[in-house]
């Protein structure tokens, strides 16, 4: 590197004028050249970002991947905690079957038998609820006709138990549960003979008489809402699939103006079992839960 040399100015003409002083040259530092990395260490950084390009492409594509497999929380009824008001169910498992016995919508079993253990097809209680003694059943889950016809209005109770002894009724089970809101459910599983039987029952129906309702009404929104609800149930990956006719559900409520507590009253028929769902609290219920537990109940039938 050369140094720069400066000669003084000469000083200008005239009295008003007068030199300005001229700085003094600096040197510029001496900078050491830097010595070219070897061909070696320049491969290894090449390689380490590369590495690093890869590793974060990786974790933005395994981001996107399990945000494209997990399915939306708002159609998982049961894992999660929804705005709608559903509420969150264990997940679902069928009972095992008998060796060799088949399922009820074989096509080798018309009628629909259930073969697994009537227990084993009762709807689990839902996440945050308390067991209540509402439904009275034993450890087997077994429930007594007499305490079964309770939900009924006493004066109906006579002929529905006449009808229990001639129409086939083998076995009767039921669970209860009381949800922090104060939601009382009952869910019975009737079984008879056969499916004949089922279509004689005569518990379910838009005249039925229930204890503290004495006057039921079609549930309207239903209709609107089963499509929907049960779209997105079968689709979250729960047990049982396929599209459920009309005719095997009939839901109903207490016709308005109601007291201090609502009654809702749902009916599933599945083959050689009835479900019956009730469902009560006081100053009114919300549809969806109860429509919920209709829809998870019918998928451990089917």
């Amino acid at each position: 590197m050369t140094e720069q040399s400066t000669t003084d100015a000469a000083p200008a003409e005239g009295p008003d004028l007068v030199a300005e002083p001229v700085a003094e040259p600096v040197a510029e530092p001496v900078t050491e050249p830097v010595p070219a990395a070897p061909k070696d260490r320049r491969k290894l950084f090449a390689a380490l970002r590369w590495t690093a390009a890869v590793l974060v492409f990786a974790a933005v594509g395994a981001g996107t991947a399990y945000g494209v497999v997990q399915p939306e929380r708002t159609k998982i009824p049961g894992l999660s905690t929804l705005p709608d008001g559903r509420w969150t169910y264990p997940e679902l498992a069928k009972p095992e079957l008998p060796a060799g016995a088949p399922l009820p919508g074989a096509t080798d079993n018309p009628d629909g038998t259930h073969y697994a253990a009537l227990s084993g097809l009762l709807l689990p209680a839902p996440e945050g609820s308390r067991p209540d003694d509402t439904v009275k059943a034993d450890k087997d889950r077994k429930v007594e006709p007499d305490a079964f016809l309770e939900e009924y209005a006493p004066e109906d109770r006579p002929k529905l138990k006449e009808s229990f002894e001639w129409e086939g009724l083998r076995q009767i089970t039921g669970r209860s549960w009381t949800m922090p809101d104060g939601t009382r459910t009952r869910v019975y599983l009737l079984r008879f003979h056969s499916s004949g039987f089922v279509d004689t029952f005569r518990g379910c129906g838009i005249n039925t008489r229930l204890t503290g309702a004495d006057s039921l009404s079609v549930d309207l929104s239903w209709s609107k809402a089963k499509t929907e609800q049960y779209s997105a149930v079968a689709s979250s990956g729960f047990v049982g699939s396929g599209t459920l006719s009309s005719s095997e559900f009939s839901l109903y409520e207490e016709a308005k103006p109601f007291g201090d507590e609502q009654v809702r009253f749902g009916c599933l028929q599945m083959g050689d079992v009835q479900g019956v769902v009730v469902q009560s609290r006081k100053g009114g219920l919300p549809t969806i839960p109860f429509h919920q537990t209709v829809i998870l109940q019918s998928q451990l039938l089917s």
